[in-house]
């Protein structure tokens, strides 16, 4: 999943973004309102992680203009984080459009299990537990597993099986997935994209077991859902 933080504390910002990649999430950071719309305009976050309280264009304005002109007509989630603790500040970050609101300071295990639970919100997006057939993921805990054997993955391998895992049956592409599982820095024209997938095809299936992900010749790879097996449509390679 891939978050924007915005804030203009460069302290604060380099520890969230810091602590959030270590979750497992893409994390890129904008200090303004201006550099975050420019950011949201091209990019298609899974959430914006937005300070109330910024010089030139707020938080509220930046919120307010994401939910009116939302980019690719799907709007962010977005949690506010803002050292104002009054009701009506709280209200009204919620009536321009936030889903969440985090008063500074806050425990960082709050913040991302409030991250955890906008995630899943939208079915078929995230939860603290993903399971597909025999394959489990614990994002809170960070662990996968499939038929009980530990997988072992790194943390970008992971990253791409909780992407997967969320959108179990549905044919992913390599744009998707940079777009959603690598950050800003991420170079489209490497194949970092087929590598980790291949890596993680590998430890998902060994031995005699069911191949778990599929690859969609043109298309994409997609994670085998036994649920929808007979719903899908042809053109994979197991």
């Amino acid at each position: 999943m891939r978050i924007l933080v915005v804030d203009d504390e460069a302290d604060l910002l380099d520890a969230l973004s810091r602590g959030l990649r270590r979750e497992g999430y893409a994390v890129d950071t904008a200090d303004d309102g201006e550099e975050a719309l420019a950011k949201a305009s091209w990019t298609p976050y899974d959430l914006i992680c937005l300070d109330l309280t910024m010089q030139g264009i707020d938080g509220l304005e930046v919120c307010a203009r994401l939910r009116t002109e939302p980019p690719g007509g799907v709007p962010p989630r977005i949690l506010m984080l803002t050292a104002r603790d009054t009701l009506e500040d709280r209200i009204r970050g919620l009536d321009v459009g936030a889903d969440d609101y985090l008063v500074k300071p806050f425990a960082f295990d709050e913040l991302t299990a409030r991250i955890r639970t906008l995630l899943r919100r939208d079915p078929g997006r995230s939860g603290a537990v993903l399971e597909v057939g025999d394959v489990v993921v614990d994002t809170a805990r960070h662990h996968a597993s499939r038929a009980g054997r530990d997988l072992g993955l790194t943390a970008k391998e992971f990253a791409v099986l909780r992407y997967f895992m969320s959108r179990p049956g549905e044919v992913i592409s390599q744009e998707q997935l940079l777009d959603h599982v690598w950050d800003e820095h991420a170079d489209p024209f490497t194949n970092t994209v087929r590598v980790t997938v291949g890596t993680l095809r590998r430890k998902l299936t060994v031995g005699d077991e069911e191949p778990a992900l599929e690859t969609v010749v043109g298309s994409g790879y997609r994670l085998f859902d036994p649920d929808t097996a007979g719903d899908l449509d042809g053109g994979a390679e197991r």
